[in-house]
């Protein structure tokens, strides 16, 4: 069984991130190119822990079909995620060998 972090402690990290969150806002989604060709869209979603502070907030990626399997207001618990840094701001996403589930 995996051992869930706060968002706080998630942030610090860059794999095997274990989070349980409630999806604050999900943007529009975009399409954008991939480097081995061919597009798929994507979407950002906020997600925080039960704590309404700055930094029990992140940014979540969604890809492809999970656009869809998320709404404003779910609980996710993503599994084995990785994070990266843009621009200075922390974003979460599954990757290729993580897991999400909605509302488990």
């Amino acid at each position: 069984m995996a051992e869930f972090i706060p968002i706080s402690q998630a942030k610090k990290m860059r794999s095997g991130v274990n989070v349980e969150a409630v999806v604050k806002s999900k943007g529009e989604s975009r399409t954008v190119n991939l480097k081995t060709g061919g597009t798929i869209d994507v979407c950002d979603a906020i997600i925080a822990n039960s704590d309404e502070s700055p930094e029990n907030e992140m940014k979540l990626t969604l890809w492809g079909d999970d656009i869809k399997a998320v709404n404003q207001g779910d609980n996710v618990r993503i599994t084995n995620g990785y994070t990266n840094e843009f621009k200075g701001e922390v974003s979460l996403t599954k990757g290729k060998f993580g897991q999400m589930e909605v509302n488990p």
